[in-house]
């Protein structure tokens, strides 16, 4: 299995293969808007439109496992986080990142690159890294801040 066999699904509900990606650089995170990480939004959207003209998209998952950081309704969402921090990438309707009802996409990336908790997702806002051959690269924690990341995604682009 490849990560472009993943479906996911968009905010409005329809299905999207990550296949439709193939040969960009992504940045995979799982997201929440009411998370003291929430201000990565800014770093994540700076990223996105710095490098978006490269091949490079930041694919956000909203997530609301941790402490209940997430609004309930989708546009509440989207809404959020387009007029508080700028947000045009894709936005992606919220799902499980961990558990029994954990995604496809995170069942991947977990089992691809292990974190501080074995498979799981520690916390809101880790990140995945994603080479244009669809291979999962590097995993980053909650804590380190877009502007860190940098570094990683020129040297794939």
């Amino acid at each position: 299995m490849s990560i472009y066999d993943v479906k996911v699904e968009k905010s409005d509900g329809e299905l999207e293969s990550l296949g439709e990606h193939r040969g960009d650089v992504l940045l995979i995170v799982n997201t929440a808007s009411k998370c003291g990480f929430t201000p990565q939004f800014e770093g994540l959207q700076q990223l996105y439109e710095n490098y978006q003209d490269r091949g490079f998209k930041v694919l956000g998952f909203p997530s609301d496992q941790f402490m209940n950081q997430e609004f309930d309704n989708q546009d509440e969402i989207l809404n959020y986080c387009q007029t508080n921090y700028g947000v045009t990438f894709p936005v992606y309707k919220k799902v499980d990142v961990k558990g029994e009802n954990k995604t496809d996409l995170f069942k991947y990336l977990t089992e691809e690159k292990k974190g501080f908790l074995g498979g799981e997702i520690k916390w809101n806002f880790t990140k995945f890294l994603v080479n244009r051959n669809g291979e999962v690269v590097k995993r980053y924690s909650p804590q380190t801040k877009p502007e860190k990341i940098e570094e990683d995604i020129k040297g794939l682009l």
